[in-house]
């Protein structure tokens, strides 16, 4: 599996080359869905990566921006980092499966601050399987935003 330029990339997080088959097969199922206002393909600052910019209507004001960054690599590691911009702080929320010096092999950084050490977790070994559930505990989220004003 290549990059576009026909080279394999190895990111230092996992030691693996980048899957840009499968963020390639991500980015045109996230093309489709009315969640997401941008998709950003390999962007400069982070080229092995998808950004997905969520759409602000599933927030209140106070969020500025939101988005999830995806990598993934052939040898099944990822690194999923959801984001959030306000004024004056930030969310942050990252789901990760790599080497560590900090934790097992998959873990998960929660929020607000994805801090290191995170928490030793267990993902699924199905990549469809460890998107749904990070989509789904950021649908939580967003909902959470709404049930809160109530």
């Amino acid at each position: 599996m290549t990059g576009q330029d026909g080279s394999k990339r190895t990111h230092s997080v996992s030691g693996a080359p980048v899957d840009f088959d499968r963020l390639d097969v991500i980015r045109d199922r996230f093309a489709t869905d009315d969640r997401f206002t941008q998709i950003v393909d390999r962007p400069e600052f982070a080229p092995e990566r998808l950004v997905c910019v969520y759409d602000t209507r599933f927030y209140p004001p106070s969020v500025q921006n939101a988005q999830i960054e995806i990598v993934w690599f052939e040898n099944g590691d990822f690194s999923l980092h959801y984001h959030e911009d306000y004024e004056q702080e930030q969310f942050d929320h990252r789901w990760d499966r790599h080497p560590s010096g900090h934790n097992t092999r998959d873990h998960i950084h929660p929020g607000p601050n994805a801090p290191t050490p995170g928490d030793d977790s267990s993902h699924p070994s199905d990549w469809r399987d460890v998107l749904s559930i990070a989509l789904s505990e950021i649908e939580a989220r967003q909902r959470a935003f709404w049930e809160e004003q109530c």
